[in-house]
């Protein structure tokens, strides 16, 4: 008896707790079996889902939204060439700062003419 309880301490498996190869068979397939079913009642839960929300949206009114217009100039533009002065380019070049005066200039509504910027710099990533 000593020996037995020793070694169901140690999770050893004597003779007598050995499972046949139909038993583990019929064991694991029903494991199987078990998980499949569980992932299909998921799948099924999770279509439902999807259709309870998609009742519940078509059910609410979606509001229209409008648009957004562009701000109007807050300024007259200068005369064609004109500018309002001059700018340090600090390792950026001239397709990207172009690109960020037309973002700004588009941004506050005031013509690109008008707008006088000092430096553009590139900031470093850390």
């Amino acid at each position: 008896m000593e020996i037995n309880a020793i070694a169901l301490a140690a999770n050893v498996y004597t003779p007598d707790t050995v499972l046949g190869i139909s038993e583990a068979l019929k064991v694991s397939i029903t494991g199987v079996c078990v998980v499949m079913f569980e992932l299909a009642l998921i799948a099924c839960f999770i279509l439902l889902m999807a259709k309870i929300f998609k009742l519940a949206n078509k059910n609410k009114k979606e509001e229209v939204k409008k648009p957004v217009e562009a701000p109007k100039p807050a300024g007259t533009p200068l005369a064609e060439g004109n500018s309002a002065g001059k700018l340090d380019l600090i390792d950026v070049d001239e397709p990207t700062a172009a690109v960020i005066m037309a973002i700004v200039s588009d941004q506050s509504g005031i013509p690109l003419n008008r707008l006088n910027f000092k430096s553009i710099k590139k900031l470093e990533d850390k």
